[in-house]
């Protein structure tokens, strides 16, 4: 949570193509305490501009006179709308719903954030109850006037979206409840480790801590671990003889540059045997071990496909990049907090060297994931992908259950190609069989791309009703 200028430590942040401003009110509030930038709260902007790198820019202590690098997406100019707790920036409208119908928050909670439609407009979006929909969110535009003012009804008119907020905050005035707080929110994403892995990021192994193991997969383990004493990170250790260092190598210098909110991030890499793969850690591990043994058991419909729409969206950017993961199944799928899923160890299958997995059908290779036309002869595509999608999907919808129960890996891969699928699991839709269905057409290219899947799954259950509430009836 951003914290505001005058209870949080404070830095000055500078732009290398900044003009010099002296005495100046703009200063910066610290979303999360870094322990070399400390300050008064009343500091001014200096004349000397600073470093920037990319997503890190080097900031100087007004205290101390210290100076080191911070991730600028932990900054903000103080008195902006950007310092603001509820103030969100670029942010989906599911996403927004996502973070409001998290634990914790109460009716009212509300969060604002740039408009997807509207130029230099703003969403209100709040979290409210009622008798037929439970909790829910609605949004409401914040429109902006000609002469800068902003309004949701042009009955009542503001110079700026923060006194918009405070009149909603002290009366409903139409909306479906009063402001009551802002939502609750997570830290912001880091793209790397530090300013020093942001190019080189090979680390060596001493500056990794192994606290916690999360799990065992046939080819390593996944560890809890700290890096440099300071930062929380999840550490894949693969075991020797996986894969050749220099492909996983040539591979992770790709994987690196693939940066997306539903991909979990990779920090850096271990590369000498046993290689260590380094990423964000995600709070309640693997989407499999939450459906089985987790809060997973207790989630409805809405919420799996909600989660669903999730992967879907970061296999349509992994598309969008002309890249395939090879191996999409719920495994390897991550959740964080909220319900939050990000796909993980895309691109690693087609390292792996372990003859039981190379043979494609090897009691290692995961067959009844595996699209037939690339467990037969190879041919992995963004579209056997998609195949595994619609197996993931039935994974959701059943809890974790193994795919195809009952049958063996031969006779899967028998019965396939013979044209059985899977049959509409209890409690599944029937509309979302036919998904399944439709990525598990036999020929690749009548299967649908994962852009038409994430629209199909984000509108689900929202088609038929208003993306806005109208602001003029209030």
């Amino acid at each position: 949570m951003i914290n505001r200028v005058t209870i949080h430590k404070l830095i000055s942040v500078f732009e290398p193509t900044s003009p010099p401003l002296l005495c100046s009110s703009v200063c910066a509030c610290v979303k999360k305490p870094v322990s070399v930038l400390l300050a008064q709260p009343k500091i001014t902007r200096k004349a000397n501009p600073l470093q920037r790198e990319g997503d890190w820019w080097e900031a100087r202590s007004l205290d101390t006179g210290n100076s080191g690098y911070i991730p600028s997406n932990y900054v903000a100019p103080v008195d902006s709308i950007q310092a603001e707790e509820w103030y969100f920036g670029k942010m989906g409208r599911k996403d927004a719903e996502r973070q409001l119908l998290g634990h914790g928050n109460p009716r009212g909670t509300f969060l604002i954030r740039e408009s997807e439609t509207t130029k230099g407009a703003y969403s209100l979006s709040i979290r409210d109850w009622d008798d037929n929909k439970g909790d829910h969110v609605k949004h409401y535009k914040i429109r902006k006037l000609d002469n800068g003012g902003y309004y949701i009804t042009t009955r009542s008119q503001f110079d700026t979206v923060q006194q918009l907020v405070v009149h909603y905050q002290e009366r409903a005035a139409g909306l479906c409840c009063r402001l009551i707080g802002s939502c609750k929110r997570g830290m912001p994403k880091l793209a790397d480790l530090s300013v020093k892995t942001k190019d080189m990021w090979e680390i060596p192994r001493e500056s990794l801590q192994l606290i916690k193991k999360l799990g065992n997969g046939q080819f390593g383990e996944v560890w809890m671990g700290m890096w440099n004493g300071t930062t929380k990170v999840a550490v894949k250790t693969l075991k020797p003889g996986t894969m050749s260092p220099e492909a996983f190598l040539e591979e992770a210098q790709i994987m690196k540059r693939l940066r997306h909110d539903k991909l979990v991030q990779l920090y850096a890499v271990v590369s000498e045997e046993p290689i260590y793969i380094i990423t964000e850690f995600m709070s309640q591990g693997s989407l499999l071990d939450f459906l089985k043994d987790g809060e997973g058991q207790s989630l409805k419909l809405p919420q799996l496909v909600d989660m669903a729409a999730q992967i879907a969206a970061g296999m349509a950017y992994i598309e969008r990049m002309n890249y395939i993961h090879r191996d999409l199944r719920a495994a390897n799928i991550l959740v964080g907090d909220n319900l939050v899923c990000k796909i993980a160890d895309f691109g690693l299958a087609r390292l792996i060297e372990d003859n039981e997995y190379t043979a494609r059908q090897g009691a290692k290779f995961p067959i009844k994931w595996t699209a037939p036309e690339a467990a037969l002869y190879g041919r992995f595509t963004i579209k056997s992908d998609v195949w595994s999608f619609g197996i993931l999907l039935t994974e959701l919808i059943t809890k974790g259950r193994v795919p195809y129960p009952g049958m063996n890996n031969r006779e899967v891969l028998e019965q396939v190609e013979r044209g059985y699928r899977m049959p509409c699991a209890p409690g599944c839709p029937t509309s979302l069989h036919e998904l399944m269905l439709q990525c598990w057409r036999r020929e690749p290219d009548e299967r649908h791309t994962f852009e038409y899947l994430q629209s199909f799954l984000e509108d689900y259950f929202t088609a038929t009703e208003p993306q806005y509430q109208p602001g003029e009836n209030l």
